[in-house]
């Protein structure tokens, strides 16, 4: 007679054990190792939907549960960054405008996350949305972030408040306000969601990308690139997973964002999904690609 067993290989079983597997693999980072200066990310992709302002609350967050120091620059005039890390952003409150077109010191206009204590964040206005008209007729209108932002990194580290990275999240557009981000940045980090369509208008991203390293900014490299909503239990996900990695091999992180119900729900609580739920497979997915990044420049540094 044939003894039947369970079947420890069905999706469902396979998924607890990979959350296992990694909630132990996070448990073991006490924190995330500081770079030598100050990182300045770009989350970018035009493309709306694959996770762009998720990835820079939860990453900021992420980074700062394992002790390091954040700002993050919310560069979309629809404030999602904002209201997802519980910052005030209603029209008229002071904030990344006030830093492009008026000039001013970005000292005045950053506002604490009372979530996590180390993050400092540059919020965004409705009053963002006629920035892109207002700085057409401006002395330098595409290095405007870049000087604002030096100048504020210089001043915060002369007073012993360094900060580790900068997360400047961008609109879903290729516009001015993306253009000043990725002068302002030295890396950038795209978002691939893993669903059909993925990479289509990633190239004419890339494309802008060089154009601005070419004539604004040398120093701009795309150094990692993330993949969102992926369910490994779909052909679907899974394909475009390998597509991806197979096209820019190494620039692609291990660990994939989950789509989770818990990340979704995280902002409509004005949370990140590491406080709203810090057991769940997002928040440990955000930790370990936060360890990537960190421990990747690690081992550039010591090369």
């Amino acid at each position: 007679m044939t003894t039947v067993h369970p079947d420890d290989s069905t999706p469902l079983a396979r998924a607890a054990e990979e959350h296992v597997a990694l909630a132990r693999k996070v448990d073991e980072i006490v924190s995330l190792p500081r770079p030598e200066r100050t990182r300045v990310f770009v989350v970018a992709n035009q493309k709306g939907g694959v996770g762009k302002t998720t990835t820079t609350v939860n990453l900021a967050a992420a980074m700062a549960v394992k002790g390091l120091r954040v700002l993050v620059i919310d560069l979309d005039p629809q404030g999602n960054t904002s209201t997802a890390l519980d910052i005030a952003h209603t029209e008229g409150t002071p904030g990344v405008y006030e830093a492009l077109v008026e000039g001013e010191s970005i000292d005045a206009l950053v506002q604490p996350c009372l979530a996590h204590p180390t993050i400092s964040v540059l919020p965004a206005s409705i009053d963002l949305a006629g920035a892109e008209i207002e700085l057409v007729s401006l002395v330098a209108r595409e290095t405007r972030l870049d000087k604002a932002l030096q100048s504020y990194l210089a001043e915060s580290e002369d007073a012993g408040d360094r900060y580790d990275y900068v997360l400047i999240d961008c609109p879903p557009s290729l516009g001015l306000l993306t253009v000043n981000a990725m002068v302002a940045g030295r890396e950038v980090l795209i978002p691939i969601q893993c669903e059909y369509y993925a990479l289509e208008g990633l190239g004419q991203l890339l494309r802008n990308i060089e154009l601005v390293k070419a004539h604004l900014n040398p120093q701009l490299e795309v150094t990692t690139i993330l993949l969102t909503m992926y369910d490994g239990r779909t052909n679907l996900s899974s394909g475009v997973a390998a597509e991806v990695r197979q096209h820019f091999g190494p620039l692609v992180l291990k660990a994939a964002i989950p789509r989770s119900v818990r990340i979704s729900e995280a902002p409509s609580y004005q949370q990140s999904v590491l406080s709203y739920d810090p057991t769940s497979s997002g928040a440990l997915s955000y930790i370990e690609a936060a360890r990537e990044i960190a421990e990747a420049a690690t081992r550039k540094a010591e090369a």
